[in-house]
């Protein structure tokens, strides 16, 4: 009997954000995008969608990342959407008055989105966990001016004389 290796668990990180004012209809549309890519993808494709969902949904991809990292230790950008979803939330009932003592039903719906990153499956290995660097009491930024070297003067243009 030929003995397999277990496989190794995949570690998923989600964030959600309820009771958000626009409707999951809309949220949806916007949520296509992003689903399958990778978070710096994912990042410039909700940067430049001129939706208002937009800007909610990368307020989670933005939570999710970070609880990846507080968390788990692992790094954002190595990630990928594994899942994007929104969910109806409940629906504020108001009411328009119309002509002749009639009302109309003001629908304001609201949506739960949630955004799950997980591990790239693509990737050959492993996403590399964050190393907890020792706490020291030398200056390091000695040791950066010494690594990095300086910027060399430009040269100013000569002008034309005519």
């Amino acid at each position: 009997m030929a003995t397999s290796k277990p496989a190794l668990p995949t570690v998923t990180v989600k964030a959600e954000a309820r009771w958000v004012r626009l409707s999951a209809r809309k949220a949806r549309i916007v949520l296509e995008h992003i689903r399958g890519r990778t978070v710096p993808e994912a990042r410039t494709i909700l940067r430049f969608t001129q939706r208002h969902a937009a800007m909610e949904i990368e307020k989670v991809l933005h939570s999710a990342v970070s609880n990846a990292e507080a968390n788990h230790g692992l790094i954002g950008d190595e990630l990928v959407v594994a899942a994007a979803y929104a969910d109806e939330g409940p629906t504020l009932k108001r009411w328009r008055a119309r002509a002749r003592g009639r009302v109309n039903r003001i629908r304001k719906r609201t949506c739960h989105i949630t955004v799950v990153l997980g591990e790239d499956p693509k990737a050959e290995q492993r996403p590399r966990r964050r190393q907890v660097a020792p706490a020291t009491t030398e200056a390091p930024a000695s040791a950066v001016a010494a690594e990095k070297p300086k910027r060399a003067a430009r040269a100013k243009k000569k002008e034309a004389v005519a």
